[in-house]
């Protein structure tokens, strides 16, 4: 009886160690794994006169976990000449930061960036679902709001 019991356990601790390892690889193999890291931010455009998108003379960092969270800065150089990009306010005087948490969607290939805190305290609480595409070592991020137009690309880091 000791010897069923001892073989039960031991099937159950590996059928366990081996969900565990592909519940592991099924988060590495996700489109989450291929945001992990850190990105410096490349060029980021917004409307000017007329609704073309122009670029804008930014600096910024976005960095994703594996477990889940991100977070984000950008300064503009010049935030006197800084437009808004659409009916939301995302920086304070030319610096924009927020934290929290993120889920991807690789099939509508979009993610919602749950903001636990921000310098502009209007988002916190709010749920920023954004399109996404890579593109080689390029993050390119859009939102999926129809009345705002702009477009970031990161470069990883």
């Amino acid at each position: 009886m000791k010897r069923l019991i001892s073989v039960g356990t031991a099937c159950l601790i590996g059928m366990t160690a081996f969900w565990g390892v592909a519940q592991s690889a099924s988060r590495e193999s996700s489109a989450e794994s291929r945001f992990v890291g850190a990105w410096k931010l490349a060029s980021p455009e917004q409307p000017g006169a007329g609704g073309k998108l122009r670029k804008v003379t930014c600096c910024g960092m976005l960095v994703y976990t594996s477990d889940g969270h991100m977070s984000v800065q950008v300064m503009g150089r010049d935030p006197q000449t800084q437009t808004p990009a659409g009916p939301v306010q995302y920086s304070q005087g030319g610096y924009e930061a927020s934290y929290g948490r993120y889920e991807a969607d690789e099939r509508t290939h979009t993610f919602t960036f749950h903001v636990e805190g921000a310098l502009v305290r209007a988002l916190i609480g709010k749920d920023l679902p954004r399109l996404y595409e890579f593109s080689g070592k390029q993050l390119i991020v859009k939102s999926t709001r129809t009345d705002e137009h702009w477009r970031v690309v990161w470069e990883r880091y």
